[in-house]
């Protein structure tokens, strides 16, 4: 029995994390900080981008918003902290310049929804993957690509750190390429994990990649060969026999440390040089479909909304409701820990 004029802790928000104020109406696709401010962007289902202002007191107000004409599968802001990149259903990514108030701008088409883009400032280039089977690298003065690159199938997952960008696509490939080269494949393996790839996360030193599946399990990849002997894949996101998928893997901006998030409802805070679990987070009541951490890794940011794993006919607009949480992180949470001695 609750006590008396208690708060009751709501199950999406176990935790005790701070919610963000006016959230998406359905299922959330994307989440990006500023790389300049703690502003935040989140991209939706229902079509529409939203832009929140994150106060110092952890408070957040709506500062602005757009729409597409289809759903919103992704977003990435350009490294001037001022304008943002979306695209989704309608097969277009836009540039959407916050404080101007003019309308977004499309600067990328594809034949198929765009599933991912990375805007990559070394190159002042926007990089796009779809489910058309391409990548394709735009430079906003233009109209048409400055190159496509075909791929064996569509693109799941894509992660950028120049010059290393790393591409999952259905069928469980991997491609890795080297922009500093970019029209050619740098490598192709098939994925370490044996179901479908979910996302990919390179890591901060950019010598290799992180592989999130549907399985409940994340695979450590090095690119050199040499280093194949660190490689490992380890279980997460599961309960007993029950097995989620891993939807999300962020490096923090800071320590190198990463967070998995899935859909069991938890999110988890991990070092990989150590293998070790730093903080096991209590799992809430919905599936959590992506997360980000803010400029300099204070705030972890995370959805709370139906990720579509278990079809149309396991959602409930009735009862599926859709939150921002944001987490403010704990050194103890994302600091390197010392390997454990071997006994």
């Amino acid at each position: 029995m609750a006590t008396f004029g208690a708060a009751v802790t709501p199950p999406y928000n176990p935790n005790k994390d701070i919610e963000v104020q006016q959230p998406p109406n359905d299922g959330i696709t994307s989440l990006g900080f500023s790389p300049k401010a703690n502003y935040l962007v989140a991209t939706s289902w229902d079509t529409e981008v939203r832009c929140y202002e994150v106060q110092s007191t952890g408070a957040t107000n709506p500062k602005a918003g757009t729409k597409a004409d289809q759903p919103v599968l992704c977003s990435a802001w350009k490294d001037d902290g001022a304008s943002v990149f979306f695209g989704g259903c309608d097969k277009q990514a836009k540039l959407w310049n916050l404080g101007s108030g003019a309308p977004p701008q499309t600067v990328a088409m594809h034949d198929e929804p765009i599933k991912e883009l990375a805007w990559i400032p070394e190159m002042n280039m926007l990089a796009t993957g779809s489910w058309d089977k391409t990548v394709r690298y735009w430079d906003l003065r233009q109209n048409q690509p400055v190159h496509t690159q075909k791929l064996p199938e569509r693109v799941y997952a894509m992660s950028v750190k120049h010059p290393l960008m790393v591409v999952g696509t259905a069928d469980r490939n991997i491609i890795v390429f080297n922009l500093q080269n970019p029209g050619a494949e740098f490598k192709r393996i098939q994925s370490p994990l044996k179901f479908q790839t979910r996302c990919i996360a390179t890591f901060p030193d950019k010598q290799g990649y992180l592989v999130g599946s549907i399985e409940g399990r994340v695979a450590v990849q090095h690119l050199d060969d040499s280093q194949s002997s660190k490689n490992f894949t380890f279980k997460c996101h599961r309960d007993n026999n029950e097995v989620y998928s891993v939807n999300s893997i962020q490096f923090h901006p800071v320590h190198g440390t990463f967070t998995t998030a899935g859909s069991d409802g938890a999110y988890n805070f991990w070092d990989k040089d150590s293998k070790q679990r730093l903080k096991a987070m209590t799992r809430s009541s919905q599936p959590i479909p992506c997360s980000a951490f803010n400029h300099d890794g204070t705030i972890f940011a995370y959805a709370s909304s139906y990720d579509w794993s278990k079809g149309a006919e396991n959602h409930n607009p009735a009862t599926t409701k859709n939150h921002i949480l944001m987490h403010p992180t704990q050194e103890a949470e994302v600091k390197p820990r010392p390997k454990a001695a071997k006994r």
